[in-house]
């Protein structure tokens, strides 16, 4: 299927978190605490928490750090206790965003998420308001040039859902949440490296901003990302930058 390249918001993105590592770090030792208290720290047995290993190791996370942190979410070590909270809202143009948190004060995270829309221009929304638009799927990349007859092939046939071909090249395998693992492990195994690999909130139709109405979006966007208790953020706007 041929659709809309994605390839330079990935990269975009993926630039900005290398300019972010320590907020990053917190991140992943946070998604390694909530996964191992959720499904035990025994990475066989716990997908959740293998994908959050993965992670960390892929920002440099130390080993004995993420030791340390499925210890104490365990109850191997004292530890904090956070809970996953979600937001949702619209920014510039009427895009719809998701906000992912984890905290262990519901009451100011909720507070830095509904200042952060207030004062860039975006309109926090109540649950379920935007969520609809998104859908809860394991997403695969590669970059263009990759081989797509090949990539298709072994992606299907190991339980993806769909292989999308955008204008320039890149190619990205949606599967369901479940079969991400799978999928992507298939896909290494026959020589395929993914640029990006992750379940995700996957946008069903963006909302093209450019000018001054792009500029506005992304600075909403940094906003949020940066507040403490932020995990993810997820966003239906294709940013075209001047």
């Amino acid at each position: 299927m041929a659709g809309h390249s994605k390839w330079a918001n990935i990269q975009h993105r993926k630039g900005r978190q290398d300019e972010k590592r320590g907020k990053l770090w917190t991140r992943a030792i946070r998604e390694i605490m909530v996964a191992a208290r959720a499904g035990g720290g025994d990475l066989s047995a716990n997908p959740r928490l293998r994908l959050a290993v993965e992670k960390a190791k892929a920002v440099n996370l130390p080993a004995d750090t993420v030791k340390r942190n499925i210890d104490k979410a365990t109850g191997n070590l004292e530890g904090v206790n956070y809970e996953e909270i979600r937001y949702e809202g619209y920014g510039i143009g009427g895009a719809a965003i998701i906000v992912d948190t984890m905290t262990d004060n519901r009451v100011r995270t909720v507070a830095d998420v509904r200042h952060a829309f207030a004062k860039h221009g975006g309109n926090m929304g109540t649950e379920g308001s935007v969520a609809f638009q998104f859908k809860h799927c394991g997403q695969i990349v590669f970059a263009p040039g990759t081989d797509e007859d090949k990539v298709m092939e072994v992606a299907l046939d190991s339980g993806a859902e769909d292989v999308v071909t955008g204008d320039d090249g890149a190619i990205e395998v949606l599967t369901s949440a479940g079969d991400f693992e799978a999928v992507k492990l298939a896909l290494e195994a026959a020589g395929f490296q993914p640029d990006l690999a992750e379940v995700t909130m996957r946008a069903e139709n963006t909302i093209e901003l450019a000018g001054d109405d792009a500029a506005r979006m992304q600075k909403l966007l940094d906003v949020i990302e940066e507040l403490d208790d932020v995990q993810n953020v997820y966003h239906n706007a294709a940013i075209t930058e001047s």
